[in-house]
């Protein structure tokens, strides 16, 4: 398939019109922003989960970001892991010292709301359900429960947002990544399969990391694939649009056919 010929209905970059380069290229700059942002975003998330580094994720962030840390609430898992440096050590010691003890009523009143609401209530209103609700004593009373990890209700609704979003933005990469001229082609078919089969891997792991901890490695090597699948197109396309020249086998044709570049 090295020397497959052309395809009647396959165009390079370089044989469309300039209006919907542009449009490609704006869509790869945004697109590459996003994705950028959204592994900024997980970074902050899980490194650290497990009490070790925050400046680095391991196997065992991930795994206690879906089973629990197995000790402690997750309040507690939370002070210790991701939100470290959001307090001072002596008001978090106070917060994991009031869970140990208890979680009284009396001096949630007198001591821990206030600490919240001085420290925490800027993100933990409410307001956002992405992130556990701190506001009131009811509500913080469910995270000093035993840490267990995501429940799978909230797997569940993180699912499908997932499914929808990543399959959206891996389509439209992989239809803007169509038109690079990549040989073999088996290799650029694998390419625009792996992302799709890599999602699947990640989420269906969330749940059976649950059952069997190994599946937190799945998770890792998914989302390493999806990242380099996404800088592989995105790269490649961004590339072949405006700054490699045309392959010869579509110079011909272009010759051949007289197709004009502009539009």
């Amino acid at each position: 398939m090295s020397d497959a010929p052309l395809h009647r209905l396959y165009r390079h970059y370089s044989e469309l019109p300039y209006s919907q380069r542009v449009l490609y290229t704006m869509t790869l700059l945004v697109l590459g922003l996003g994705y950028l942002f959204a592994l900024i975003y997980l970074f902050h998330t899980y490194a650290g989960r497990a009490g070790g580094n925050p400046m680095m994720l391991s196997y065992n962030d991930i795994l206690t970001a879906y089973t629990g840390s197995g000790k402690g609430s997750r309040l507690e898992s939370a002070l210790r892991g991701p939100m470290s440096t959001m307090l001072p050590r002596d008001e978090a010691s106070m917060l994991i010292t009031w869970v140990h003890d208890g979680a009284d009523r009396a001096k949630y009143d007198t001591d821990i709301k206030p600490l919240l609401d001085q420290r925490c209530m800027a993100c933990h209103d409410g307001s956002n359900p992405h992130i556990p609700n701190l506001n009131g004593y009811d509500n913080l009373k469910k995270v000093t429960e035993q840490d267990t990890g995501e429940d799978v209700f909230t797997l569940v609704r993180v699912s499908h947002i997932h499914l929808f979003g990543l399959t959206f933005i891996f389509f439209i990469m992989g239809l803007m990544y169509s038109h690079a001229y990549v040989r073999p082609v088996w290799f650029k078919c694998t390419v625009v399969a792996v992302p799709f089969v890599a999602v699947i891997m990640d989420i269906s792991s969330w749940y059976l990391t649950k059952l069997y901890h190994p599946f937190a490695w799945v998770v890792m090597i998914a989302g390493g694939l999806m990242g380099m699948s996404f800088a592989f197109m995105w790269l490649v396309t961004m590339y072949q649009l405006w700054f490699s020249p045309p392959p010869p086998a579509v110079m011909q044709r272009v010759d051949g056919e007289n197709i004009p570049n502009v539009g």
